[in-house]
């Protein structure tokens, strides 16, 4: 069987992560930064390394036409465009099914109406997803969601993050998804209900861990291990029929790109812009000698359909 790499980009802004860490909202051009400054360095990535991105894009952010017309430019070039909810509240899941809907459908128009390209992948806020937000996707005419992330690390780090937040007196925006999801399946499948086991439903592409620890392999522990570390994760991934490189827009920027302040709760801005994108030539490196094929998630989700059927 075929080996299969996609690098998948979040394009989470940044007041996103204030409202993570309960922080107020960012004021001036850093408000802005990963479409003006990040997005450029991803198209620079992906022409040196010859990768086609998947690029999960926040409806709302094409209200601003200088985002919209970069999202717009990275379509045209052949990268993948997708839906990452209209407003991207991390509570999504625990909204009423008209407002699932909203989220979905909204964001479809307004990506489509912006770029070109109809969005048919849907990545969930948060990574957080559930049974019922599934049927919306596959009344929505959705063709794939990439959402499961059954990684325990990374689940635990992230409870205790909510909690510190709390225990400072802050609100966070971002939620726990249900500790089962752990249990899901590593490679492609079909979901079942409930979502993490498998059925017949729509096509899950979750976002790669490695095999027994199942430690993350996504940019921000990329991105804190280094070039040197990332190629040995790297190779802890190597053997997956898909390798599903989940990145954020932020993974290319650093502390000097006007988010100092965000530098203390966000640890992976003290990494320079330059040593990331050297980590991420890594892990290509290391893929590409392994034998992996680099492709959109798209072309991902319709190989899993043809060898399911």
């Amino acid at each position: 069987m075929e080996r299969l790499c996609a690098v998948s980009v979040d394009l989470d802004e940044i007041p996103l992560y204030h409202a993570i860490h309960g922080l107020p909202p960012p004021a001036g051009p850093s408000a802005h930064a990963v479409y003006e400054l990040g997005l450029p360095r991803l198209a620079e990535l992906a022409r040196a390394e010859a990768l086609p991105l998947t690029l999960f894009a926040v409806g709302a952010d094409m209200a601003r036409e200088a985002s919209a017309r970069a999202l717009r430019g990275m379509a045209e070039r052949g990268h993948e465009i997708g839906n990452h909810s209209l407003d991207h509240p991390y509570d999504l899941v625990r909204r009423p099914r008209a407002e699932l809907e909203r989220q979905v459908r909204a964001a479809i128009t307004v990506l489509e109406a912006a770029t070109g390209a109809r969005p048919t992948g849907f990545r969930a806020p948060g990574y957080t997803i559930t049974d019922e937000l599934f049927e919306v996707l596959a009344e929505a005419g959705v063709a794939y969601d990439s959402s499961v992330f059954p990684c325990p690390p990374y689940y635990a780090a992230k409870a205790v993050k909510l909690a510190l937040i709390r225990a400072r007196g802050r609100r966070s925006r971002s939620i726990l998804d249900t500790p089962r999801v752990l249990s899901a399946p590593r490679a492609p499948y079909r979901v079942g209900r409930p979502y993490w086991r498998r059925g017949t439903g729509l096509v899950e592409l979750p976002i790669t861990v490695t095999r027994l620890a199942r430690l993350p392999f996504i940019g921000t522990s990329l991105m804190l291990a280094g070039p040197a570390r990332a190629r040995w994760l790297t190779r802890a991934v190597v053997g997956a029929p898909l390798v599903n490189l989940e990145l954020h827009g932020v993974d290319v920027l650093d502390a000097s790109d006007g988010l100092a302040p965000l530098r203390h709760h966000q640890v992976d801005l003290g990494v320079s812009a330059a040593r990331k994108l050297e980590t991420l030539s890594a892990v290509v490196d290391v893929l590409r000698r392994a034998g992996y094929r680099f492709v959109r998630l798209d072309e991902a989700a319709r190989r899993v359909v043809c060898e399911s059927t």
